[in-house]
C-alpha cells in the first residue's frame, strides 16, 4: 500500500517538474546554434524590434523601415526583403508560445490518469497552478494586440517562474497528496477486492498502470521535443536571412534578432 502512495506522489511530482522543464523555453540548448539577442513586438501592421539600449527598428507591412523614428530610404529590392524577413517572424515565432502550452497541458496529462483511475477529488489545487501557468505564458507572449518575444521575454518568464511558480507547485503537490490519502486508500481497497486478494495481481496492475501514464507522457514529450527542434532549426534559417537583409543594409546589423552562438 505504501508502495502506490509513494507511486502516486512521485507521478505528481515528476509531472510538475516536466512542466517547468518544457516551460524554460529558451531555445537555446546544446541543439540550438542560435539565440535571442533582442526583442521583437508583431502586430499585423508592423513589427517592432528593440535592442538592450532601447534602439527601436520598425518595419511595417509594406517593407518600410523607420530606425529610431527616422524613415530610411530603400529600394523595392530590400523593401521585398523586409517584408519575407516580417512574414518569416509573423510564421514562426508564436510557435514558440504553443509549444509552451502544449508544454503546460502535458503537466495535467499523468495528473488526470491518476484522478481518474483512483477516483481522486482533491487536485484541484495542482490544476489551478497550472491553469496560472498558463495565464502567465499567456501574458508574456501577448500583450496589448500583439505577440512580444525575445531575450527580455524570456528572463522574466523565467524569473517570475523561479519566484512564483516553483515554491505554489511544491505547496500544491503536498497539498493534494495529504487530501488525497482518504480516496486513495479506498481506490486501493477497491482494486485488492476486484483482485480477490491477490497482492501479486494487485501489484502488476498497478505496474501496468504506472507505465501506461510513463508511456503516454513521455509520447508526448517526444512530440513536443520535436517540434522545437524543428522550430530551432527554422531559427537557424530565418538567423541566416537577418544577416543577408543586414548585409543589404547595413543600419540594420545591430537589430538582428537572433546571434550565432
Amino acid at each position: 500500500m505504501n508502495k502506490i502512495l509513494l507511486l502516486t506522489a512521485a507521478t505528481m511530482m515528476t509531472t510538475t517538474v516536466a512542466a517547468h522543464e518544457k516551460n524554460n523555453i529558451t531555445f537555446s540548448g546544446d541543439n540550438c546554434e542560435v539565440e535571442f539577442q533582442n526583442d521583437v513586438r508583431i502586430t499585423p501592421d508592423n513589427l517592432v524590434i528593440t535592442t538592450a539600449k532601447n534602439k527601436t527598428a520598425e518595419i511595417n507591412n509594406l517593407g518600410e523601415l523607420t530606425l529610431n523614428g527616422e524613415r530610411i530610404a530603400l529600394n523595392t529590392q530590400q523593401k521585398t526583403m523586409l517584408t519575407q524577413y516580417g512574414d518569416e517572424l509573423r510564421g514562426r515565432l508564436p510557435q514558440v508560445a504553443d509549444i509552451a502550452f502544449e508544454g503546460i497541458k502535458l503537466a495535467g496529462v499523468a495528473l488526470n490518469e491518476v484522478a481518474h483511475t483512483f477516483n481522486l477529488t482533491s487536485l484541484d489545487s495542482i490544476h489551478a497552478v497550472i491553469d496560472d501557468l498558463e495565464t502567465e505564458v499567456q501574458n508574456t507572449f501577448y500583450q496589448q494586440g500583439a505577440f512580444v518575444m525575445g531575450k527580455q521575454t524570456f528572463d522574466e518568464f523565467g524569473q517570475n517562474f523561479d519566484n512564483q511558480f516553483e515554491e505554489k507547485i511544491e505547496t500544491a503537490v503536498q497539498g493534494a497528496m495529504m487530501q488525497s490519502i482518504g480516496s486513495l486508500l479506498v481506490a486501493i481497497g477497491n482494486e485488492m477486492s476486484d483482485a480477490n486478494g491477490d497482492m501479486s495481481s494487485f501489484e502488476q496492475r498497478m505496474e501496468n498502470f504506472a507505465t501506461q501514464i510513463e508511456t503516454k507522457v513521455e509520447q508526448q514529450a517526444e512530440s513536443i521535443e520535436k517540434k522545437a527542434d524543428a522550430l530551432c532549426g527554422d531559427f537557424e534559417q530565418i538567423a541566416k536571412n537577418e544577416a543577408i537583409v543586414a548585409r543589404s543594409i547595413p543600419a540594420m546589423s545591430e537589430y538582428q534578432l537572433f546571434k550565432f552562438k
